[in-house]
């Protein structure tokens, strides 16, 4: 596993921070697992914290960040060329604030809703392997 945005947590501020925090605590102990990931890199793209699968190349990038504009709001951006949010609206259609095809928003002063956000890291993680 490759770590590369340790510090990076750093720059955010006050609640949104450790809700990103846990965010990534979450994606890597998702990653960890379940059966097909591999290994996973965490990188910087556009700016954000992201986790792509290697070795095998099994999913589909996950970003983190703050939502811009909304300072207490977190999200969990995908790849809007993929189906993941689509899907993810028909299992859980009223558990997300969706943001379009590509994010998943949440309030940082609210919990996660822990289980079905891990069904959607997992979904994410393992996309290569479904299609």
């Amino acid at each position: 596993m490759k770590l590369a945005c340790n510090g990076l947590y750093n720059n955010y501020t006050g609640q949104v921070s450790e809700r990103l925090t846990e965010l990534r605590s979450m994606i890597l102990d998702v990653a960890k697992t379940t059966p097909g990931v591999g290994q996973i890199e965490e990188c910087l793209k556009w700016g954000q914290p992201s986790f792509v699968t290697t070795k095998p190349a099994s999913g589909s990038t996950i970003r983190i960040d703050a939502v811009k504009d909304e300072p207490h709001h977190v999200a969990m951006y995908f790849i809007c060329s993929t189906t993941l949010v689509d899907d993810f609206r028909e299992i859980y259609p009223d558990t997300f604030d969706y943001r379009g095809n590509r994010a998943l928003v949440f309030d940082a002063n609210r919990p996660f809703p822990e289980e079905e956000l891990r069904h959607c890291i997992a979904k994410a993680l393992t996309y290569k392997l479904k299609r």
